[in-house]
């Protein structure tokens, strides 16, 4: 643990900007989702989805290897600059998000878009895990007793704003990756197809 005011300052600067550009890719990410979720009934959801696809179009590799990247030297920076002794589920989280700032740079550089069927499983387990140790810092009680009473994994050595901890930046890099990849996955012409499906539906209608 830091024990400089110096250094307690520098690390509570720096979780404040990593907390407020989770919350704002959280966000960013729900909408994406919430608007994905009312494509599959309007016409006009669909147009906007496909417009945001298109956009993304050949970028998406690299939005998630910046995302894991991001993710990674944070991840380095706590545990390696501000001290934090990781627990055992923040190493499971590592596990999943180092080799995606690996695998992911590659693909990009190589424009290779089948990495998205490796690395979108290897994405969302980790978001689970984060979900899962974001869920046992509010209820400690739920943890089964598998971490170190030296490194507890009920315990938040970053809480900004009363909810921003450090699994929940973990949770929101892995689901904006998940998204990044969604979005630069499936063809252009399959999104068109459906688009024309849910038109025809709300004339016929």
């Amino acid at each position: 643990m830091p024990t400089s005011r110096g250094i307690h300052l520098s690390v509570n600067t720096v979780s404040t900007f990593l907390a407020v550009g989770a919350i704002a890719l959280s966000l960013l990410v729900l909408g994406i989702a919430g608007l994905w979720v009312v494509a599959r009934v309007s016409a006009g959801a669909s147009r906007a989805l496909q417009r945001l696809a298109d956009s993304v179009q050949g970028y998406g590799l690299w939005l998630a290897w910046f995302m894991a990247v991001v993710a990674t030297l944070g991840s380095l920076y706590y545990s390696e600059v501000a001290g934090f002794t990781p627990c055992e589920y923040c190493w499971y989280q590592r596990i999943a998000m180092y080799p995606l700032a690996i695998i992911l740079g590659i693909a990009a550089f190589r424009r290779d878009r089948a990495i998205r069927i490796y690395a979108i499983p290897v994405a969302a387990a980790g978001g689970v895990i984060s979900a899962y140790h974001y869920m046992i810092q509010h209820f400690p009680s739920l943890a089964r007793g598998t971490c170190d009473l030296f490194a507890p994994c009920s315990a938040a050595y970053v809480w900004k704003f009363d909810f921003v901890s450090i699994p929940f930046m973990a949770l929101v890099a892995f689901a904006s990756i998940v998204t990044a990849l969604a979005l630069d996955g499936p063809s252009a012409r399959a999104r068109r197809s459906s688009i024309d499906e849910v038109s025809d539906s709300e004339e016929d209608s």
